[in-house]
């Protein structure tokens, strides 16, 4: 697998690792929200976070995957406590409850990272309904629920809450064969934009982080390389490499530092450039 080179180490998994470049401490006294927190990038975010001293309550739907990521963590990161809630953010008034249950618990929620997703390769004529309905209610609705049930602990945020929503670079290019999660992406950049005006006044930011292609990640394994098409992807690569979960970690870890104080609904691109040239390979 290419990638970029300064990966200099591996987590337990094997998975490369960049070297930090944060300061100690950035962000203690943060209580974090990760959905979809339970393995690639989600886990990377709360790994990073957890490095720099953030309280983390990471969230999936599956007890095991959640329990193992919480083990994970806490021999990476000493000190390390993750608070682990299995639920579906699609279940609208569970994500409520489980968020509010938070809030009460620490007092505010000072970061919310909207990552739980899902996708697969189909072409759209021969897409089910229930197939379409599904990527759209965890991407788009899910974000949303989340984001809804997060407000009054962000509002209490001392310093600002943060909303982080991870979509993709195809939410602004169309995606031939997933268009039901480039539609619902989509969804999620505009939902970003509405709320970054509607809860700016409440100091609460909201942004996007579009990742490209991720090494070592479930999607990059079943939309390019299960499908033969990996070579053809790093083509279209500006960097000529995948990109590392900790690319996407660390994007998220500088927004919701003081480094992102004045930064709200904006599209952070951290796809290698690979938006630009697709056209071109």
């Amino acid at each position: 697998m290419v990638v970029s080179l300064e990966a200099v180490q591996s987590d337990e998994s094997g998975v490369a690792r960049r070297t930090s470049i944060f300061r100690e401490g950035l962000l203690e006294d943060r209580i974090a929200l990760i959905t979809g927190g339970s393995s690639g990038i989600g886990l990377g975010i709360a790994r990073v976070f957890a490095e720099l001293g953030a309280t983390l309550v990471i969230v999936g739907r599956r007890e095991d995957k959640l329990a193992a990521a919480k083990q994970q963590l806490m021999r990476e990161v000493p000190g390390a406590e993750p608070v682990t809630i299995a639920v579906d953010v699609r279940k609208h008034l569970a994500i409520r409850d489980s968020i509010h249950g938070i809030v009460e618990r620490f007092g505010r929620l000072d970061v919310l990272i909207n990552n739980a997703a899902g996708n697969f390769h189909c072409p759209t004529e021969d897409m089910s309904e229930n197939a379409w309905r599904t990527v759209i209610d965890i991407d788009l609705h899910g974000t949303f629920n989340c984001c809804q049930a997060a407000l009054a602990g962000l509002k209490a945020s001392p310093g600002g809450g943060r909303i982080i929503n991870i979509t993709v670079p195809q939410a602004l290019s169309g995606w031939p064969g997933s268009a039901h999660a480039a539609s619902a992406k989509a969804g999620v950049l505009s939902l970003t934009r509405s709320l970054a005006v509607e809860w700016g006044g409440y100091g609460i930011r909201v942004n996007n982080v579009l990742p490209g292609p991720i090494a070592g990640t479930e999607g990059l394994k079943r939309l390019y390389q299960d499908r033969g098409v990996a070579d053809r992807e790093i083509e279209r690569m500006a960097l000529g490499s995948f990109g590392l979960v900790d690319d996407i970690a660390n994007a998220c870890a500088f927004l919701v530092s003081p480094g992102g104080d004045f930064v709200t609904g904006c599209d952070f691109m951290v796809d290698g450039g690979r938006w630009l040239k697709r056209g071109w390979a």
